[in-house]
């Protein structure tokens, strides 16, 4: 039997099972299969990958000489995250004759968990997904919460509904496969969990960043289970982002923006950690800071080797467009997260996510190119 150091469930008011488990651990995802088929013995599976984990021996080691249908995502990353991908998807699973009795299996990073996710969900009206994360944005928050969803031509996630995992393993090991820069990127989402719900684990972060980028097992297990913990909490409170799960999108707002209008040649991480100073910044701009969240925030993030500036390549005009068509605007104008202070989120008058003027943002914009 397949032992894992942490499980954490994650509880979907609403849904019919209810809950799902989070399984954390290292060096367990060549005995997963056999673990997949004995907790879904009536199911068949189909294996969502892209060709840098075929290539990286991992597809090979879930099946470990087992034979099943799967779909290689080519080319890997963002530039493959649109409607056509999943119609490719489904349509491959119709040719394996598959049906309502499907297990789709996502092994990969945030776009191959994305890109499955919301296969599963539209395929013969939905079959259960199992997320496999092998990246440190996806084991840190995209595999979790079952937000899965496309871009469209004109802006990220712009298509997609709320899925939600059968089960999430996460297995440390995987990262192995990341090249620096990937690596270091994901860690944001770290910052970001630490930034909005626990000042103590943003310390852990700062006190260990030496291990953390020596990819050191315990510490990795350690942010996993964090991670994992402070989302389930918010999932839990708040499953289809009706008000307290934006709090997850901290720096995501202006972070998204930065990373359609850099034609993706910024990384989520990277994009987002611009996005999280420029939301600092507009916390000092309304009075709200309190504390030196702002410097600290600045040089865990530059520790990481992450942009805190927008490139200048990026024009103002473009970043305004896209915030625009931000998919929760309301008046083509979206709402921002902001701190009360390190380790907790605004809320002012029941709500999470707080109206700032459009001159309050250029001005940020301005100063942040």
């Amino acid at each position: 039997m397949t032992k894992f150091k942490n499980t954490i469930n994650v509880v979907v008011p609403g849904e019919p099972d209810s809950s799902y488990p989070i399984h954390i651990g290292a060096g367990f995802l060549a005995a997963l299969w056999a673990a997949i088929q004995t907790q879904w013995p009536n199911h068949k599976p189909f294996v969502v990958t892209d060709e840098n984990l075929v290539r990286a021996g991992l597809v090979q080691q879930l099946l470990d000489g087992r034979m099943a249908p799967m779909f290689s995502i080519t080319p890997p990353g963002e530039s493959s995250k649109h409607i056509g991908t999943v119609t490719a998807i489904v349509e491959e699973m119709e040719k394996a004759f598959l049906g309502r009795d499907s297990l789709v299996i996502a092994l990969g990073g945030g776009t191959v968990g994305d890109i499955a996710g919301f296969a599963a969900a539209i395929f013969k009206r939905g079959v259960p997904v199992v997320q496999i994360p092998t990246t440190t944005v996806a084991q840190a928050d995209s595999s979790v919460g079952g937000k899965t969803g496309v871009d469209s031509s004109l802006s990220k996630n712009a298509f997609g509904c709320f899925w939600h995992p059968a089960a999430v393993y996460i297995d440390v090991e995987t990262l192995a496969t990341l090249d620096d820069r990937q690596y270091r990127a994901g860690l944001v989402e770290s910052v970001k969990h630490a930034a909005i719900a626990d000042a103590e684990y943003f310390d852990y972060l700062e006190k260990n960043i030496e291990p953390l980028l020596s990819c050191d097992t315990a510490v990795l297990e350690h942010i996993a289970s964090e991670n994992c913990r402070i989302k389930a909490a918010v999932v839990a409170e708040d499953p289809t982002e009706q008000n307290k799960r934006r709090i997850l999108n901290y720096g995501h707002t202006l972070g998204h923006a930065v990373e359609t209008a850099s034609a993706f040649s910024l990384l989520h991480g990277e994009a987002v950690a611009a996005g999280m100073i420029a939301a600092g910044m507009l916390e000092d701009a309304m009075g709200l800071v309190k504390d030196e969240r702002l410097s600290r925030l600045r040089r865990l993030l530059e520790q990481l080797g992450q942009p805190t500036r927008i490139p200048k390549a990026i024009s103002k005009a473009a970043l305004i467009d896209l915030l625009k068509r931000d998919k929760k605007a309301v008046g083509q104008w979206p709402r921002f997260v902001l701190l009360e202070q390190l380790g907790r989120t605004l809320c002012k008058e029941s709500q999470w996510a707080h109206e700032v003027a459009p001159e309050a943002v250029e001005t940020v914009i301005e100063a942040l190119v």
